[in-house]
């Protein structure tokens, strides 16, 4: 019988050493089962720090970058936060963990994969994300202002649906460009426009 407790554990302790993150990331990083989120024939590998194939050609991201990517967020309890990119929906399980279940909303393209993340996110206790299939592009207007928005996949730039919509001083997060991919934070100011800084490349599935 596999001891998934002690793999994340250690999945988790190699992140720490790695990387500097805050103890709130972390938790939530110990607390989400990556492998209920990965595909039963890869789940030998869920506690690997790399990402893996969940079907529709698109992947669930490496824990790492999950963890840098909750970290560069600045993710706190009762933050409201738009996902653009549910996949499998372990992202939205760690971002939930830290900011509330109720406060996060997920859109992802492919009905399939929203699907199966609903019933993946209930089953291991994060029920309440809200999940859509949808065009990520336009957001989640419904539930706007956000506090936070990211995108678990590349886009030439911040879609403006997500800059209006994320509140002023709020947060965004993604993948940026197309051959060349970049990490980028933009802080929201309240005319709209975005103060940019870059956190290294990166390689992520594009937006569809």
């Amino acid at each position: 019988m596999t001891d998934w407790t002690d793999r994340r554990a250690a999945m988790v302790d190699a992140l720490a050493t790695r990387d500097d993150l805050r103890e709130r990331t972390l938790d939530a990083m110990r607390a989400v089962p990556r492998h209920e989120f990965v595909p039963e024939g890869k789940r030998q590998a869920a506690y690997e720090d790399t990402p893996l194939p969940i079907g529709e050609g698109q992947t669930i991201s490496a824990p790492h970058m999950v963890a840098i990517m909750a970290d560069l967020l600045e993710l706190e309890p009762g933050d409201t936060v738009l996902e653009i990119g549910t996949g499998c929906g372990y992202h939205a399980a760690v971002t939930a963990e830290i900011v509330g279940a109720e406060n996060v909303y997920s859109v992802e393209y492919h009905d399939r994969l929203a699907t199966k993340a609903r019933a993946t996110l209930e089953s291991v206790g994060y029920g309440a994300v809200s999940v859509r299939a949808g065009d990520g592009k336009e957001g989640w207007p419904d539930n706007a202002p956000y506090d936070r928005a990211y995108l678990t996949c590349a886009a030439s730039t911040f879609p403006q649906a997500l800059v209006d919509q994320v509140r002023p001083d709020g947060i965004l997060l993604g993948p940026i460009g197309d051959q060349r991919q970049v990490l980028v934070r933009a802080w929201r100011r309240a005319d709209g426009s975005l103060d940019r800084a870059e956190h290294g490349r990166v390689r992520f599935v594009p937006l569809q």
